[in-house]
């Protein structure tokens, strides 16, 4: 993005509030998060409407309730389209399926055989955070099904949303940490056996929760489930109109948050995998199952976690200066690859476990050897 769309930006925010100050009295238009829609607050020509045409699916609203409308085609296509109602809630149901039993049997292996306490500290809260995701997909799956009209109400779709977004910062953080944790045993060894793991498990472990907590607070604060006009149907975290006081701040929010919690981590990713898989080359013992294993990690996590970080960020990135909704439907997608980690993480463990052994024996100098665990 040039200096064009950045002074692109910061004209638009300037005609803004310039508008809102000098126009108080009239209607501000908002940019939702993903598609652009128009607050009104005719609610009560809106109920007229729907007391004609009989409609059962439209709440009575109040005058503090609030509703969007004037979608542009492409949202109203695939809010109603079968890729949101159909294909993306059977992928998350399948992915449920397998999830849930998979990070369950997980957290009762790691709580009844534990060889490592450091690596199962980590590994359990990785499976917590993966079955909580898990759990909130099996909501967002029910809200799909129902053609993208959320029926559980404005409390239930806040924690959904918090849960859903805050575990998926969750699960990338504490893979990255797992990365380090192996990156230090193989490329600097003694000095990974020197460090009190246990002590830095736990501090990194609250640490992640820690973000886990920063990450929900504003989806818990701030208004997520909108009723719709064009769609006669009520979203969650579908729409939301950011322009309003109430809601602008979360579009900077959540765009930091996916640099650090989802675009960082990826990095961090990359740089140690490299570095593990170019000192295990280097070795004289042979490693090629576990680095067989570490490769198929470090593609699933590519593959799961690239293209919603960067499409994520995009998206942000796009909304702020242009207004752009386009890539919200390639998001969503991504979003579906991404939460495939969820059932794929379970497996990894054991195949990391079964290659390996749990532990390493590297030759760093010399005459001498170092057995370390993993």
């Amino acid at each position: 993005m040039g200096f064009y769309e950045f002074s692109s930006f910061f004209v638009c925010v300037g005609e803004r509030r310039m508008k809102a100050e000098n126009n108080s009295s009239m209607l501000y238009v908002p940019e939702p998060r993903t598609f652009k829609g128009w607050r009104t607050n005719q609610i009560n020509q809106i109920n007229q409407t729907n007391i004609q045409l009989g409609s059962t699916q439209a709440p009575n609203l109040s005058p503090s309730n609030s509703v969007l409308e004037s979608l542009s085609d492409s949202a109203i296509g695939y809010l109603k389209g079968p890729l949101s109602t159909q294909v993306i809630p059977i992928i998350y149901l399948m992915v449920v399926t397998v999830g849930i039993p998979a990070n369950v049997a997980i957290l009762c292996l790691l709580m009844t055989k534990v060889r490592k306490v450091s690596s199962a500290v980590l590994y359990s809260s990785l499976a917590v955070s993966d079955i909580l995701l898990l759990l909130s997909l099996s909501f967002k799956a029910h809200y799909h099904f129902h053609g993208n009209h959320w029926v559980l109400g404005e409390a239930a779709c806040r924690i959904v949303t918090a849960c859903f977004y805050g575990n998926l910062y969750c699960s990338a953080l504490t893979l990255a940490c797992i990365t380090v944790k192996r990156y230090m045993a193989v490329v600097h060894p003694f000095m990974y056996k020197s460090f009190p793991k246990m002590t830095y498990a736990a501090w990194i472990t609250v640490a992640v929760w820690g973000v886990f907590g920063v990450a929900i607070v504003p989806q818990l604060l701030v208004q997520q489930s909108f009723w719709v006009r064009d769609l006669n149907r009520t979203t969650c975290h579908d729409v939301l109109p950011l322009g309003y006081d109430s809601h602008s701040f979360l579009l900077y929010y959540n765009l930091v948050l996916t640099v650090l919690c989802l675009l960082a981590p990826l990095v961090v990713t990359v740089v140690c995998f490299i570095q593990i898989i170019a000192e295990l080359s280097r070795s004289h013992f042979d490693w090629t199952m576990y680095m067989k294993a570490v490769s198929l990690i470090f593609s699933i996590f590519m593959v799961c976690f690239l293209p919603c970080g960067v499409l994520h960020f995009l998206h942000y990135v796009l909304l702020s200066a242009r207004g752009t909704e386009n890539l919200y439907v390639y998001f969503n997608l991504a979003v579906c690859l991404c939460c495939l980690h969820a059932c794929l993480d379970p497996f990894l463990f054991f195949i990391m476990s079964s290659s390996t052994s749990s532990r390493l024996y590297l030759i760093p100098f010399k005459g001498k050897s170092l057995s370390i665990s993993v």
